[in-house]
């Protein structure tokens, strides 16, 4: 049986793209999130948490207690179903609360993303919520950025309708540079209260953040790479220091203010190793 960790977590990754759009909006015509008001860069928690099931489905394959939950085509009441098969639970509107306990424990078992993030299934076939033990905030690029429209030329075309056209137009939406921040939490109470989220699962987590761009590279998303992870662990499990503490020990600041960033190098970042007590600081990548 996995053992829940023991330690609360936080963690800082830095992550660029070149050439790319790492985040686009829907409601933007796919341009590149960013916030309004001052024009920093947005990549949203999702995004980050699909890279992350992405690469724990494709180390697992689909194995036992390692499978994926939220996947693309994936009915979830179906999957929900499985859980009351397994459990010999009758699938009905008036489920007790000891069998969603039950139905919990079984998807917290059985799928990395649900122990790991949580989940809502409370779907019409109850799963239950599920509160998970690994948060991540919205990414935000260091600098304002600028968002490039590149129109593109299409010279296949789709139906004979087409065929009086010798090519047609599109458009592409990239970033030449960016450097983005986000920062994360792990509680070790909700890991061993709610999810047992354990030492292996927290392994392959800090994997993932290593890994997630290795196996997602696209045409549309660029050229995109982890620069940093720092990892803070607190000898207790409640912790022994604000997160925010901790967080305002990495600092990541423009060498020529006056000047475009196109490169990592145009960055210095600096680490102050001189954490509170209590708090170990591990600098993974």
């Amino acid at each position: 049986m996995r053992k829940a960790i023991e330690n609360r977590y936080e963690f800082v990754i830095l992550f660029d793209v070149e050439n790319g759009n790492p985040n686009g909006d829907p409601d933007a015509g796919n341009m590149p999130r960013i916030d309004a008001e001052t024009n920093f860069g947005i990549v949203t928690d999702v995004c980050i948490k699909r890279k992350l099931r992405n690469y724990v489905e494709l180390v697992k394959e689909d194995c036992e207690n390692f499978k994926i939950y939220i996947k693309e085509g994936t009915v979830l009441n179906t999957t929900n179903k499985i859980a009351y098969d397994r459990l010999n639970i009758l699938d009905g509107k008036d489920v007790s609360k000891d069998d969603i306990a039950k139905l919990r424990k079984f998807m917290c078992d059985n799928y990395y993303d649900v122990r790991t993030f949580g989940a809502v299934m409370s779907t019409d076939v109850n799963c239950g919520i599920v509160r998970g033990p690994v948060q991540i905030n919205f990414a935000r690029s260091i600098d304002p950025i600028f968002q490039q429209e590149i129109t593109i030329t299409r010279m296949a075309i789709t139906n004979e309708k087409d065929a009086k056209n010798n090519n047609t137009m599109g458009r592409k939406f990239v970033i030449p540079y960016a450097l983005y921040r986000t920062e994360g939490y792990i509680s070790a109470s909700l890991a061993k209260n709610v999810t047992g989220f354990s030492e292996e699962d927290l392994e392959l987590l800090f994997e993932a953040l290593e890994n997630m761009f290795e196996n997602d590279h696209s045409a549309a998303r660029g050229k995109m790479s982890l620069r940093k992870l720092v990892v803070f662990k607190h000898a207790s499990v409640l912790g022994n220091c604000p997160a925010n503490k901790l967080f305002d020990l990495i600092t990541v600041k423009k060498i020529n203010a006056d000047a475009p960033t196109r490169k990592y190098s145009d960055y210095v970042v600096s680490i102050d190793k001189n954490t509170p007590n209590g708090v170990e600081l591990i600098e993974r990548v």
